[in-house]
């Protein structure tokens, strides 16, 4: 068992999991407290590093992309501060951080776990339902539906068009992004098949604030909602007569890569050689990637 421990929060290593507890001093970062303890999979770490500092030095904990929706979510965006996988260190304990990040990456060397993208989430993102208020209004999400009312700063465009009830099905993408600069932050749920793109304080899907302190926990429910949406690496859904367990082509409908196309076909060969593909199944798989293929 490796074990840190810093103002910021504790870090312990079992050799399966890194398990992140915020810790409680006034000085720690609201969002660090508000996400509260997480518990980090070997198979979702991409990398650890310990950087040192003429102050003291940090742990960065890297998960795969893909692995994580509240890092989907978040996108690189946080300041250091806020930042779970992220822990600020003093110079004393230069030594423990150096062995801690040298047993995560020996644990990740023996498990060979890859550092590449997740094709599925490896966490379960933050636990419904969620409220949270910033700016110009206040945004709820019970795991099937978003709900965004108005308070007195909301721009009469949007306060026109009352509170909004979002189902989970209808929404295509959530973008969240912190306040910077001179640019308010601000939470936007983008619908299926919505063309327009008003700007975010006209949007009535998108909740919006200005000052520092505020929309750090609308985070949560940006993560919330995103580990509920396909993932974006995940496999494309099979085809409406497809056999059970046969995916469609990647390149199905685009008449490109016949390379593509003849692996595609030559992994079908081999499931049906094995068993795993009927001869009726092989056919119809056969059939559908070839009509695929057609420009």
């Amino acid at each position: 068992m490796a074990e840190v421990i810093a103002r910021d929060g504790t870090w312990t290593f079992d050799g399966e999991c890194v398990r992140i507890v915020p810790g409680h001093d006034r000085g720690v970062h609201k969002l660090r407290q508000a996400v509260g303890e997480i518990a980090v999979p070997l198979l979702a770490v991409a990398g650890i590093a310990h950087e040192s500092g003429r102050k003291g030095g940090r742990l960065r904990l890297r998960l795969r992309d893909g692995a994580d929706p509240f890092g989907q979510a978040a996108r690189g965006q946080l300041p250091d501060a806020a930042d779970p996988y992220q822990l600020a260190m003093s110079t004393d304990r230069t030594g423990v951080a150096e062995y801690f990040a040298d047993e995560v990456r020996n644990a990740l060397l023996i498990e060979q776990v890859p550092d590449g993208p997740s094709d599925r989430y490896l966490l379960p993102g933050p636990r419904v339902p969620l409220t949270a208020s910033a700016g110009d209004g206040t945004v709820s999400f019970d795991g099937t539906r978003v709900r965004l009312e108005w308070n007195g700063w909301t721009e009469e465009s949007k306060k026109s068009a009352g509170p909004q009830h979002l189902l989970l099905e209808d929404l295509a993408a959530v973008e969240w992004k912190p306040l910077a600069g001179f640019e308010n932050g601000h939470l936007r749920f983008r619908l299926r098949g919505a063309t327009a793109n008003p700007q975010p304080k006209h949007d009535p899907h998108c909740l919006t604030w200005g000052m520092r302190e505020l929309g750090g926990t609308t985070l949560l429910i940006a993560a919330a909602v995103v580990a509920r949406l396909p993932h974006p690496f995940g496999a494309p859904p099979p085809a409406p007569d497809a056999p059970a367990g046969v995916e469609a082509a990647p390149d199905a409908g685009r008449g490109e890569d016949p390379d593509a196309l003849l692996r595609r076909l030559r992994e079908l060969g081999d499931l049906h050689r094995d068993g795993v593909l009927t001869d009726e199944e092989f056919t119809a798989a056969k059939r559908i990637l070839l009509r695929g293929s057609q420009p």
